[in-house]
């Protein structure tokens, strides 16, 4: 499987979204499957750095990343500043106590995972959150920046994704670091359905599946994130892009004009864009057309999600333009 980018401050990349909150809903499925069965789901000191091939890239990196950040450290033999670095980089691992895990990915025996992550030169330092990679820093890098990385890279997964990492026990037998299976879920068919109709283009029958999950459980969050999303891709496939900048900009006052640009600023990473255009309209508009546009930007915020600081701080801004 083929690495996704994305940066802990970048633009929203729909596809992304949906597979964070997927992995996310899994880890915390799995977790809650351990402790039914009674395992402490503790690893050893040992585990938290492994060795890592293409055989094995989606077990023990893209898996794991569903339940803790997984750091890859690219390095080769010939390699001496990462004979510097890796040292530093396992050392860490130890130290930051299960909140990371160290994949340690040998360049010159697993060439097309060079590739696929795109690394021009080692030593390379990139992470995979929930699924997501992206890179943390290229070269040689002191302690002090890599811990500053590594505490950012902590934080955006435990606020962003619900990450806390693993438990670690000194006692604990080395092996213990494998990916556990997660439990099947009641509405793992119906969202399966509609990822695959998402990767089809067909954004109705996506709609249907997410539907069926929502008439049982409202209140779903993969569910919530996947309908808003579907729903967004079906309302700009039909729009032409230049045709809707231009009414927006020749029509301030007009709600639909407004409301569908910000469709466009949203699916196209323009996230701040979208949601400060639809507060201008809330501030210009007032009784239905308000409400109409309030409705959709509550609607974005789903897609971009609840914790995002933009969507944070674009409902202070909404509840200043409507108190």
């Amino acid at each position: 499987m083929q690495p996704r980018n994305m940066s802990m401050s970048g633009v929203v990349d729909l596809a992304a979204v949906k597979a964070a909150q997927e992995a996310k809903a899994k880890a915390e499925q799995t977790r809650a499957e351990a402790a039914r069965q009674g395992g402490t789901g503790a690893v050893s000191p040992a585990d938290l750095v492994i060795d890592v091939d293409e055989a094995g890239f989606e077990r023990d990196v893209l898996q794991r990343s569903a339940e803790v950040p997984v750091v890859i450290d690219f390095w080769a033999e010939w390699c001496e500043p990462c004979k510097q670095l890796s040292p530093v980089l396992e050392r860490l691992a130890v130290e930051y106590d299960g909140r990371f895990l160290l994949a340690k990915i040998d360049v010159d025996a697993n060439q097309m995972l060079m590739q696929q992550f795109g690394v021009q030169g080692i030593p390379a330092v990139f992470a995979v959150v929930a699924g997501q990679a992206l890179p943390l820093f290229q070269g040689a890098a002191g302690e002090q920046q890599i811990r500053q990385t590594l505490d950012q890279l902590v934080t955006v997964a435990e606020q962003r994704f619900g990450l806390t990492g693993l438990t670690v026990d000194p006692d604990a037998e080395p092996g213990g670091a494998a990916a556990a299976a997660p439990a099947e879920g009641p509405y793992d068919a119906a969202l399966n359905a509609a990822a695959q109709a998402l990767d089809a283009g067909d954004l109705a029958g996506a709609v249907r599946a997410y539907q069926s999950v929502l008439a049982d459980d409202p209140a779903h969050p993969e569910a919530k994130l996947g309908m808003a999303q579907a729903e967004l891709l079906q309302r700009v496939q039909d729009m032409d892009p230049q045709k809707v900048r231009q009414e927006a900009a020749e029509r301030p006052k007009d709600v639909d004009a407004q409301i569908a640009a910000a469709d466009l600023d949203l699916v196209g990473g323009h996230v701040e864009d979208a949601f400060g255009r639809l507060i201008e309209t809330v501030q210009r508009t007032a009784g239905d057309d308000r409400d109409a546009v309030r409705r959709r930007l509550l609607e974005l915020f789903e897609v971009v999600g609840p914790e995002d600081p933009r969507v944070i701080g674009a409902r202070r801004a909404l509840a200043r333009a409507l108190f």
